[in-house]
């Protein structure tokens, strides 16, 4: 079965947010990370307003500044992360998040709802949703 345009990101999307604040230490974000098996995460400030998304990709640069320049590869998620967040409306189609998927090299999308994180849709969840529906 193909996605709907009736089904929306609230109904697969992620509700259990990992997220980190700006003064979270790299490092710490990262292992973040690694043991709840994210690629990256929201940033969210003490007000709750999204700030910004780290991801793995967003580590990298830290990491291979080190490794050519013997620099540290710490610092705080401010200084490394997005803060162009493209995000979506928790009532937006799957059918157009996935063109959004394909049109963009974004991996996952912070859920609003009046401004507010209220998920995460990935990919993953986009292929689960296919899957389930069929």
């Amino acid at each position: 079965m193909p996605l709907s345009p009736s089904i929306s990101a609230k109904d697969f999307m992620t509700t259990k947010v990992i997220s980190v604040a700006p003064e979270t230490d790299l490092m710490g974000a990262m292992r973040l990370f690694l043991e709840h098996r994210i690629s990256g995460a929201p940033v969210i400030d003490k007000r709750g307003e999204l700030v910004g998304m780290l991801t793995e990709r967003d580590c990298l640069q830290p990491v291979i500044t080190a490794g050519y320049h013997g620099e540290s590869s710490g610092g705080k998620v401010a200084d490394f992360m997005t803060s162009d967040v493209v995000t979506v409306d928790a009532t937006v189609s799957l059918l157009d998040i996935a063109q959004l998927f394909v049109t963009t090299v974004y991996r996952r999308f912070p859920v609003l709802v009046e401004g507010r994180v209220v998920g995460v849709i990935s990919r993953r969840d986009i292929v689960r949703a296919v899957l389930e529906l069929a």
